[in-house]
């Protein structure tokens, strides 16, 4: 940075900062963007490229894709841009993309290899598994609310989610078969803190039980 542009860059940044601070207030409270001297030593981005690569990072699509047109609240198709990575001469730009429906992530996660394509870039896709298509009128479904009612006096929460499950992997080579994922109360999820509510256990071992007698 020019030491004649310090002046302007600092406050334009202090707008975008205030600006970004306001707009996720709700969401993230504690959000911090600093701006800290950095050593100007060593190999930069070419100005060209950093324009390219900035605008097809801008234009790759995070959030919501599509909601699903069946079950309501629930998020079909998202993308994650979840990690960018800049160094010895290279990028990486890394996506988790996810879907109930396999088709329709396809044609997202083709949307994101377009995008990057147009600047030259290598695109692999890596790690997917296969979608899970909610089926809420399913025989299985409506069994299991009844014994859950019966059971427990009170109504089942029967949700949906656009999360990976090996019900996708099994449904991909059984389309015909009904599927339902249910257990005990989970903590911290995927985390270092994961852990299974030990009262939440018993309970749902009976009915499991209950559930396989009846089938």
């Amino acid at each position: 940075m020019p030491a004649d542009k310090v002046q302007a860059f600092t406050k334009d940044f202090e707008t975008l900062r205030d600006t970004l601070k306001s707009e996720y207030d709700t969401t993230d409270p504690e959000l911090k963007i600093e701006l800290t001297p950095a050593d100007p030593s060593g190999k930069v981005m070419a100005t060209a490229d950093q324009g390219r690569f900035l605008r097809a990072v801008q234009a790759c699509p995070g959030g919501i894709y599509r909601m699903s047109p069946d079950v309501k609240d629930l998020v079909q198709t998202s993308n994650n841009v979840a990690r960018i990575e800049l160094k010895n001469g290279s990028y990486t730009v890394m996506c988790l993309t996810r879907g109930s429906v396999t088709s329709e992530k396809m044609d997202e996660a083709n949307s994101i290899k377009a995008v990057f394509e147009l600047i030259d870039a290598k695109v692999e896709f890596a790690g997917g598994y296969p979608g899970w298509v909610p089926r809420p009128d399913a025989t299985i479904v409506k069994l299991m609310s009844s014994i859950y009612k019966e059971r427990f006096k009170s109504e089942p929460h029967v949700l949906a989610c656009h999360a990976g499950l090996e019900c996708g992997i099994l449904g991909t080579n059984y389309p015909e078969m009904e599927m339902i994922s249910f257990g005990p109360t989970i903590r911290g999820a995927h985390s270092p803190d994961e852990r299974a509510q030990i009262s939440s256990v018993q309970k749902f071992w009976g009915y499991l039980l209950e559930t396989l007698d009846r089938i």
